[in-house]
């Protein structure tokens, strides 16, 4: 049995298992999907994580193949209202990296052991000396003792940590339309685009290869699921078509002042936003970390970042553990404390960002407007950047 147990082979449990190997402690990691995914809906790294990997030699390996976005445009019907300038933070990555997920996760998979796939994890019971694991394993059940187990599943692995009524949860209603297509003619690579419109947001991030992604804010879900989209979460509705998608996404870019990109759009995947906040990380041998302990709105693209931070300050404790034999609790403790702050941050900036984009009627939308202007001003504008690039997280 290995000195760490990490279920789920996502860039979070990635990212901890290879920083784990690297320091040469045992560590398994258990994967239910059979093939590795190649969804690619986290696309930005922020100042922050980019340094915390920087000693691990990662740092490098991303940026190799990402697009360095220094700065963010804010738009309303075809007028400037303000510039993010990332490139004037005070730190030692002034930009946000794009680069698909997938990508992203290749890079980290490289570090880290084989994930054991097909192996689905469905109890655990933390002990005062190891971790009770039920798990399914190529269609059959085992049971055995783990030592420390962290999970990094996503949210499905909720349920394996948390009683229901023990998380702050919260869903939207907003809706939103994504998909990557070709970059106009004469695009700035190093620039993001968001269109505050009064029928909801568009906001456009640069990708390599000549990408740009973009999302919408969709008027329409479907009609004829009872549930709407705070229930859907990130599937699409049962009788959304991806022409129906893509041809509302188109008509979202275009009006928003896009119409050249809009034309290159063919497909479109759709999504539903919640947050999710758990009070506690840890229960004895029995650690969380992203997705599981705290989602919040892709808006603002700080989901990610927070999972791979937590992984990124968890590893050095866990390593102090299997070495001594200790449990270093004081360590733990400050560490728990400083990822729930930095979630309960994130999930309030991502609820800002998440309210701006709503459609709005005439008069709200000219306070939008010059409430954006504020916030993008002299006074105001440096403090928007830090915060967008989470240089408010208590480990940035």
């Amino acid at each position: 049995m290995p000195d760490v147990l990490v279920v789920g082979a996502g860039p979070v449990g990635m990212l901890l298992a290879g920083l784990l190997a690297r320091n040469d402690v045992d560590v398994e990691i258990y994967e239910r999907r059979p093939v590795a995914g190649d969804g690619t809906r986290a696309i930005g790294l922020h100042a922050p994580i980019l340094a915390a990997l920087e000693q691990a030699g990662l740092t490098d390996e991303l940026l190799a193949g990402a697009v360095r976005v220094d700065r963010g445009e804010a738009r309303a019907g075809g007028t400037l209202l303000g510039t993010v300038r990332f490139d004037r933070l005070r730190a030692r990555f002034p930009f946000v990296a794009t680069l698909p997920q997938a990508h992203t996760e290749r890079i980290l998979a490289a570090r880290a052991p084989e994930p054991l796939r097909g192996a689905h994890v469905m109890a655990l019971d933390p002990r005062p000396d190891h971790v009770r694991v039920r798990a399914g394993i190529g269609g059959r059940p085992t049971e055995f003792a783990a030592p420390i187990v962290v999970v990094a599943s996503g949210a499905w692995g909720r349920d394996l940590v948390y009683r229901p009524d023990a998380l702050d949860r919260r869903e939207y209603r907003d809706r939103y339309l994504m998909t990557d297509a070709a970059a106009p003619a004469g695009d700035d690579p190093a620039t993001a685009r968001v269109h505050l419109d009064r029928d909801g947001v568009m906001e456009s991030f640069p990708l390599p290869g000549g990408i740009r992604r973009y999302v919408a804010w969709d008027r329409t879900a479907p009609a004829d699921d009872p549930r709407g989209p705070e229930d859907t979460g990130a599937t699409d509705g049962p009788d959304d078509t991806d022409t129906a998608r893509a041809e509302r996404l188109r008509d979202a870019v275009a009006r928003r002042g896009e119409p050249e990109a809009a034309a290159s759009i063919t497909t479109a995947t759709a999504f539903g936003v919640r947050r999710v906040i758990a009070p506690a990380l840890r229960r004895g041998r029995l650690l969380v970390v992203g997705d599981a302990a705290h989602e919040v709105s892709p808006i603002g693209g700080q989901g990610m970042n927070l999972g791979l931070l937590d992984a990124a300050t968890l590893a050095p404790l866990l390593t102090s553990w299997v070495r001594s034999g200790a449990a270093p609790d004081a360590g733990l403790v400050r560490w728990e404390q400083r990822r729930v702050a930095s979630a309960r941050h994130a999930a309030r900036l991502a609820a800002l960002n998440t309210a701006l984009g709503r459609p709005l009627g005439p008069r709200a939308d000219a306070l939008r407007r010059a409430a954006v202007r504020t916030m993008l001003g002299p006074a105001a504008g440096r403090t928007f950047a830090h915060a967008y690039a989470m240089g408010f997280d208590r480990d940035a």
